[in-house]
């Protein structure tokens, strides 16, 4: 288990990173989220779940919020809560340029 929150962080970035990698390409399936949220791909989807397992895996302490996630009240009890967007630029990623990243955050009593 990593021994810090950013050498956590820094490793599911890079496990994240080779999955998210595996779905580019035109066969990646892509639909609008309700409400008019944007758009979400099986990407995204895959991506959160290996964010969970690396991050809760290793804090399962913590709480978890993520924007592929259905939040839960359980998180407010925590004292630390990791927030996620397994995939900051969704636009981008669908579109192929490399203009998107895994935003990752750990949050304190906040």
């Amino acid at each position: 288990m990593p021994a810090t929150e950013l050498d956590l962080l820094i490793a599911a970035a890079r496990a994240a990173g080779e999955v998210a990698c595996r779905y580019t390409g035109p066969e990646a399936r892509v639909w609008d989220k309700p409400g008019g949220a944007g758009p979400v791909t099986e990407a995204d989807l895959a991506v959160n779940e290996v964010l969970f397992e690396q991050l809760r895996g290793a804090r399962p302490d913590y709480g978890w919020l993520s924007e592929e996630s259905a939040d839960t009240p359980e998180r407010l009890s925590r004292d630390r809560v990791f927030i996620v967007d397994p995939i900051d630029g969704t636009r981008s990623f669908i579109e192929g340029t490399r203009t998107w990243a895994h935003a990752l955050a750990v949050v304190e009593r906040g």
